[in-house]
């Protein structure tokens, strides 16, 4: 699961007037009608993603080749890409018009296309087969674009031989910041090396306890902030404030790569804000541990990270392509597939499909990443400059958490600044 930020759509103008060009070209596309009439003539398809690079290839052609098997009149042309490389290739695809029949793409980058008219509307999808908010995500004025094919959520892993040594009880999903707070603070002992709470200064983790906190990152229209609100103030008070308490201060460390994953393998670290995608490291650890749903404060929210595939609106074959969009996200082939490989897990909502998961071992509470999605926080996404947005979050929380400036100066600054790109 890739949780970084998007790298920005500088071609948006260019690509919704390519799109708009290709939809009313003079070159014939198949009708809906057209494709039923001629459902029983083999038919192509080409498919683009990212989701199976890395060691999932062989995956992926086995969750293909059963599509093909139920499908025997279409054939799924498949092109895997790197990470690092798909995105600036659908940005090239999608300006073109040679966009493949169904493609992969990110939470971060659906807002983008989908204003800019890149997918096809998706008609008669059962969207109970999948996870509610993680659909409805890829959903505008309650219409379904894309569908999501894998999910991670952040969760809040916990030291049992910490808490045990301390006599504190685990952390439930009641919990709230004063609970977490009040743990990290008797479980943080600067002399052994120990510290009761890691949780990254940054925009996702800054958004989120917005969220948690009660507010809103940006206003209901998105044409400015809302983060410099009292919730907005709470939020960073809360992140920045364990700076040097409970969590190493940068200077000790935070925020260097890979500090937070070693500080939790010596067994230093009692609570860990992270996401699902790190059971596999927390695996090998020597001592106890488990999760919970991360602590909220006037309401619980869980960040989400979730891929899904949409069919081209230029396509012209948009009835096979959506059948394969919906096989390769909710057909039982998919789930086990996915299971039995600890590949990224299916958004379905189907519990008993996923038991497996639940009884795979450490961590014992695996409920926890359901429970999660009970409330969540998407990333709010502003287009063009989504990651200076995202740098200035970072730089100047950072600055309140070194106490070179106070929280509400820093948020205004922050707002300032993001007003500026938004207006």
């Amino acid at each position: 699961m890739h949780k970084s930020a998007i790298a920005g759509v500088g071609i948006v103008a260019a690509l919704a007037l390519t799109l708009t060009a290709c939809s009313s070209s003079d070159e014939p596309t198949a009708s809906s009608g057209d494709a039923a009439s001629s459902a029983a003539e083999p038919v192509t398809i080409t498919y683009s993603n990212f989701i199976s690079n890395g060691g999932n290839e062989d995956n992926m052609a086995a969750i293909v080749a059963a599509f093909e098997a139920e499908n025997p009149t279409i054939t799924v042309d498949v092109t895997t890409m790197p990470y690092a490389d798909y995105f600036t290739a659908l940005q090239t695809d999608l300006a073109a018009g040679t966009t493949a029949d169904v493609f992969d793409i990110e939470y971060a980058t659906y807002p983008t296309y989908q204003s800019a008219g890149a997918f096809a509307p998706l008609e008669g999808v059962d969207t109970s087969v999948y996870r509610g908010d993680v659909a409805a995500a890829y959903q505008t004025d309650g219409v379904s674009y894309a569908l999501p094919s894998s999910f991670s959520t952040v969760v809040l892993y916990f030291n049992k031989d910490l808490f045990d040594a301390a006599g504190l009880d685990y952390p439930t999903s009641d919990w709230t910041w004063a609970d977490e707070q009040a743990a990290a603070e008797a479980l943080t002992d600067t002399d052994a090396g120990v510290w009761g709470d890691y949780q990254p200064i940054s925009y996702y983790e800054f958004y989120k306890a917005v969220v948690q906190a009660g507010g809103q990152f940006l206003s209901d229209d998105g044409t400015s902030v809302a983060f410099d609100s009292p919730e907005g103030i709470a939020a960073a008070q809360f992140l920045v404030g364990k700076s040097g308490t409970t969590m190493p201060t940068a200077e000790q460390g935070a925020g260097t790569p890979d500090f937070d994953t070693s500080l939790w393998a010596d067994g230093k670290l009692a609570m860990w804000r992270s996401g699902i995608w790190m059971f596999g490291a927390a695996a090998d650890s020597s001592f106890a541990w488990d999760i919970a749903v991360e602590p909220g404060d006037a309401k619980d929210a869980s960040a989400v990270f979730s891929n899904a595939v949409a069919v081209s609106a230029n396509s012209s074959n948009k009835d096979a392509a959506q059948k394969f969009a919906e096989f390769v996200t909710s057909s039982r082939v998919m789930v086990d597939t996915r299971l039995s490989a600890g590949w990224e897990l299916p958004a379905i909502s189907d519990e008993a499909l996923l038991a497996t998961y639940l009884d795979q071992g450490a961590p014992d509470n695996r409920q926890a990443v359901f429970d999660s999605l009970d409330g969540i926080a998407l990333p709010p996404v502003i287009g063009d400059n989504q990651a200076e947005m995202q740098d200035i979050i970072g730089a100047q929380l950072t600055e309140a958490a070194a106490g070179r400036m106070s929280v509400e100066d820093a948020i205004a600054s922050a707002a300032s600044q993001i007003n500026d790109l938004l207006g």
